[in-house]
């Protein structure tokens, strides 16, 4: 009887350690996953300011360019917010989301080359803390 306990234990120990082996495994792909989310997402942000950049120097040939960056970033921006719970990946969202904004709004009050330093620093950022 006794070693039928044993081996019930034994048995009952190994299927936790499995299970909690599992789970951890999981998590931390999961976590992973979502690391490589953020910095291919923040790769995406970073290609989109550069363009948003060389707009805003030939705004006087294309006045669109700025705006179709802008949205880019915009687009980008949804795609990491909904993947992360990251406080500082979404502080950094936010800020970058509030860059954009600025921009937006300066153009619409008739700047035609706006300070796109802020969303520059946003975008630096936002690489920064997705950067494992």
């Amino acid at each position: 009887m006794a070693a039928s306990r044993r081996r019930r234990r034994t048995t009952i120990a190994t299927a936790v350690a499995a299970v909690a082996l599992t789970t951890g495994l999981a998590t931390g792909c999961d976590a992973v996953n979502k690391a490589l989310d953020c910095v291919q997402t923040a790769d995406a942000i970073a290609d989109s300011v550069t363009d948003l950049q060389q707009a805003v120097e030939s705004a006087s040939d294309d006045p669109t360019q700025i705006d179709e960056s802008l949205n880019s970033i915009d687009k980008n921006l949804g795609e990491i917010g909904d993947k992360t719970d990251n406080a500082d990946v979404n502080k950094a969202v936010d800020d970058l989301e509030k860059a954009v904004t600025n921009v937006r709004d300066a153009i619409k009050n008739g700047d035609e080359t706006p300070d796109i330093s802020p969303v520059t620093d946003a975008a630096g950022e936002l690489t920064k803390v997705c950067t494992p």
